[in-house]
Formats: structure tokens, C-alpha cells, sequence
């Protein structure tokens, strides 16, 4: 028989742990996107010194399980005395901080792929257009480039972005009590594996909701009206000096 009182009073304390999981979901979304950046300019840059590295960089944290760089971090880093003695222990010593470090890093690396792959679905014949009309390299960034990267990479990274709501549920294993982490505390006290998790996993997949709306919507934004192919083309406006009739 369901316990409702059991699943009200859960929700409510695993609710209490949501601020928390957003702050890991919005922070590691921002540093990972400007992570991102960088490594997306080094590894299209025509110079080898500069686009292996960044090659190398997503190589490594696509190729390796996150668990396993949370703990590198977490765990790895302060067995070092350099580390510790060092102004990053300010930071590393931090559970909070270096989940969000470890998922950013992770993510980043993802990001700078999906980045790349708007890039390259930018048309050549615009980028030449925009140059023949005089524009700068800020400019043809800013509205040619980046428009187009944007529409283009923005399904690929909603996908991204609901993967790493899911990831945080990592970070209670470096003591970040989390929705996932506040779950397993209950659990250890009343041994309800199936209610408690039933529970954190309807969070996980009301805020998974909303940010893909947030995604469709911008995308929405971002979408250039298609004329219908049946329509006639605009006319354009008379001149003023026209002499017809």
C-alpha cells in the first residue's frame, strides 16, 4: 500500500536540496560555456601548437567517465603538498567547488564540440558575402557567425544541458548533498529505496522539463520565418524618381 505521508514528506525534504542542485547545474553551465569557447578558438585555430592541445583537452574529458574526474579532483589533487600549500587550495578544498570544477571541465569539453560542429555548418558563400560588404571580423562574428553557430548548435546543446542536470547526482559522492545525496540520507535512516528515489527521480525530471522548454523557446527565437514556397516574391518599392505610371 502507498504511503502518501511517507512521499509528501520526502518531496518536501528533497525539495529543500533543489537550490542546491541548480547552483551545480548553473554554475558548471557557465564556467563550462566560457571553458567551452576558449577550447573551441584554440582547436579551430590553423596553428598546431595551439589546436592539438585543445584537441587533446577534449580527447580526455569525453573519453574518461566523470566519476572518475571527480574523484581525481576531489580525492587526487590534495594528496599533493604543492596543492595544498598553493593559493587553488582556497578552492580545491571545497566539495561544492570542485564538483562544480569537475562537471564544467567535463562539460566543457563536450560543449567545444558542439560548438565546432555549429561552426562548421556556417555556409562559406555568407562569410564571403559579408566580407565583400566590408565587415569586420567583429562584425561577421556578430552577425553572420555567431547567429548561425547559435541556431545551429542549440538541439545539440539542450541535450548537453539535460545531461548535465543529471550529472550533478554525482556530486553527493564528494559529500555535496544534493537531491541525490538528501535521497541517500533518507534511505540510509528508513531503508525505502523505492519511494525515496521514486521521488528524486520526479525532480530530476520537472527541472529536466524545463529546461528543455527554456531551450525550445529560445530556439523559437532564433528561427528565421520560411516564406511558404507557393507565395510570390516581395515586390520591391517603386523609386521615387520612377516615371511610370
Amino acid at each position: 500500500m502507498i504511503d502518501f505521508n511517507f512521499l509528501a514528506t520526502t518531496f518536501l525534504k528533497l525539495s529543500a536540496a533543489i537550490p542546491t542542485t541548480l547552483g551545480l547545474f548553473f554554475a558548471s553551465l557557465a564556467l563550462g560555456l566560457c571553458l567551452s569557447l576558449i577550447v573551441v578558438a584554440l582547436r579551430v585555430s590553423r596553428y598546431p601548437w595551439l589546436s592539438y592541445p585543445a584537441r587533446g583537452y577534449i580527447a580526455l574529458f569525453r573519453g574518461t567517465p566523470l566519476l572518475v574526474q571527480m574523484f581525481l579532483i576531489y580525492y587526487g589533487l590534495g594528496q599533493f603538498p604543492a596543492v595544498r600549500e598553493s593559493v587553488a587550495w582556497v578552492v580545491l578544498r571545497s566539495p561544492y567547488a570542485c564538483a562544480v570544477l569537475s562537471l564544467a571541465l567535463c562539460t566543457a569539453g563536450y560543449t567545444a564540440e558542439i560548438i565546432r560542429g555549429g561552426l562548421l555548418s556556417v555556409p562559406q558563400g555568407q562569410v564571403e558575402a559579408g566580407l565583400a560588404s566590408g565587415f569586420s571580423r567583429w562584425q561577421l562574428l556578430r552577425r553572420i557567425i555567431g547567429p548561425i553557430t547559435l541556431r545551429q548548435a542549440l538541439p545539440a546543446y539542450s541535450t548537453e544541458a539535460v545531461l548535465l542536470v543529471k550529472s550533478t547526482a554525482l556530486a553527493s559522492l564528494v559529500t555535496v548533498w544534493d537531491v541525490t545525496g538528501v535521497a541517500q540520507q533518507i534511505i540510509q535512516r528508513t531503508y525505502r529505496t523505492l519511494e525515496v528515489f521514486a521521488c528524486a527521480a520526479l525532480i530530476y525530471l520537472v527541472l529536466n522539463f524545463l529546461v528543455v522548454r527554456v531551450v525550445s523557446w529560445l530556439e523559437h527565437r532564433l528561427a528565421i520565418p520560411a516564406r511558404p514556397l507557393n507565395s510570390p516574391a516581395p515586390t520591391p518599392p517603386a523609386h521615387p524618381l520612377s516615371t511610370d505610371a
